[in-house]
């Protein structure tokens, strides 16, 4: 399924692209303020971002150039009223993968839609996010905000298992099996308890890791 943000003040235009898209099979959530974009990009990461450019507070421009440089293959695609030559090249420049001026046809934006993602992908199933911590799994790389993390290969095999179960305990031998034994590998339960403790120090003690006594481990979004 294609998943979508919207951000749009305006709920006359939001809720009707949100009811034509949803007809079409897509999961739209609407935000109106960039602030609340944000709190969502970090705990999930959608297949794709529609963003007008004018609204109140953060403008669309700033938050399209706060999505690239966190999620550079996140596409992108302005929806807004601003229909001059030098908007729609700042448009571009600031990362935009499309753009549509107001008024658009809901059959055009859908088109739109379907192409941008056959160029890009799905750029949600490449991405773990919880709270301040990203995987970037194309590149092998984790982050710390927009700081690149130096792991380990167990280090980063251990971060990226508990993303990809974000919201589930794991337990302490299902962690080992994977990890270690998977690869030929037999270990001892202290390996698993250091590799943990230096991945909690170079992750700077997060809240989302969370330690499950005597059964395992679970990452969760920060409330």
């Amino acid at each position: 399924m294609i998943t979508i943000y919207y951000i749009e003040d305006d709920p006359g235009i939001s809720h009707l692209v949100r009811d034509d898209l949803a007809r079409r099979g897509c999961a739209v959530s609407v935000f109106s303020a960039a602030d609340e974009a944000r709190r969502a990009f970090k705990n999930a990461l959608p297949s794709l971002a529609l963003v007008d450019w004018n609204m109140p507070g953060e403008s669309g421009r700033s938050l399209c150039q706060w999505i690239r440089e966190n999620w550079r293959e996140l596409p992108v695609i302005f929806l807004t009223v601003r229909g001059d030559a030098r908007d729609i090249v700042s448009g571009f420049r600031c990362g935009a993968d499309d753009y549509l001026v107001k008024p658009f046809d809901l059959d055009v934006l859908y088109s739109h839609i379907l192409a941008v993602l056959r160029r890009t992908g799905d750029a949600s199933r490449d991405y773990l996010t919880c709270g301040p911590i990203s995987i970037d799994c194309k590149r092998t790389a984790a982050f710390l905000g927009t700081e690149e993390l130096a792991l380990s290969p167990s280090e980063y095999q251990l971060l990226l298992y508990l993303m990809q179960h974000k919201g589930r305990t794991v337990t302490r031998d299902k962690l080992l099996a994977h990890i270690w034994d998977d690869h030929g590998n037999y270990v001892n339960d202290n390996t698993l308890t250091v590799t943990v403790k230096r991945l909690r120090e170079k992750l700077r003690r997060p809240d989302c890791l969370k330690t499950v006594r005597s059964i395992g481990y679970r990452m969760e979004d920060p409330l």
